[in-house]
């Protein structure tokens, strides 16, 4: 089942939702093989932060319950289409991530993947993945992040900061989001840094991971 969205589609939300629908090609080129290993032996429910035009679902098992948080409506289209091609269980809740509206401790895993980078306040969505997350549970996370201290791509992502934001719906090319998963609170945290090589100087550097929530 889907719960209405929040409002009719935007034309901003329909071309961001059919940019990305565009990208799942290449997207699954670069982070094919990092996000089947991090989604290897998923449970069968899996709650999705930004679930944008479900690029992620290829790595789900068919009959997999997916509960999308996607607050763009011009994304549930492509998303429900995504679903009924890969077989996913879909439910869509069009609301924003500092809100998830689950109950605590119930679900197993939570998954965002470039998407930190673009919320209002990541500090508040890491606090609701962590609130329903049950104890012992995962958040997996795909994310570009901040450059190095002093180096010119550092400089470079602070020079484009403002017109990226305007196009890539109020992406932030420099935010340290190693920093704030770790100061979540999770019990364990486990970061992989990488390089995505691409002429988009300002995403370059990446990090993939899992943060799990302290049991007991």
């Amino acid at each position: 089942m889907s719960e209405p969205s929040k409002g009719a589609p935007t034309f901003t939300g329909r071309v961001n939702a059919s940019l990305l629908d565009a990208l799942d090609g290449p997207m699954h080129w670069l982070y094919g093989r990092r996000k089947a290993h991090l989604l290897a032996n998923h449970p069968d429910t899996v709650v999705e932060i930004g679930a944008g035009s479900g690029a992620n679902m290829r790595y789900f098992r068919p009959g997999t319950r997916l509960i999308a948080i996607e607050p763009n409506a011009g994304s549930h289209a492509i998303l429900r289409k995504k679903a009924a091609e890969h077989g996913i269980e879909l439910e869509i809740r069009g609301v924003f991530a500092e809100r998830i509206a689950l109950e605590d401790n119930s679900v197993d895993l939570v998954l965002g993947t470039l998407v930190l980078c673009t919320v209002r306040h990541p500090d508040q969505v890491l606090a609701e993945v962590l609130r329903i997350l049950k104890p012992n549970g995962r958040f997996v996370f795909v994310e570009h992040v901040k450059a190095a201290d002093h180096s010119a791509l550092l400089a470079v992502q602070r020079a484009v900061k403002r017109p990226w934001k305007l196009l890539f719906d109020g992406c932030h090319t420099d935010r340290d989001t190693v920093a704030s998963i770790q100061a979540a609170g999770f019990g364990s945290v486990v970061v992989e840094a990488f390089q995505v090589y691409s002429p988009v100087l300002p995403i370059i550097p990446q990090v993939c991971g899992v943060a799990v929530k302290t049991a007991g």
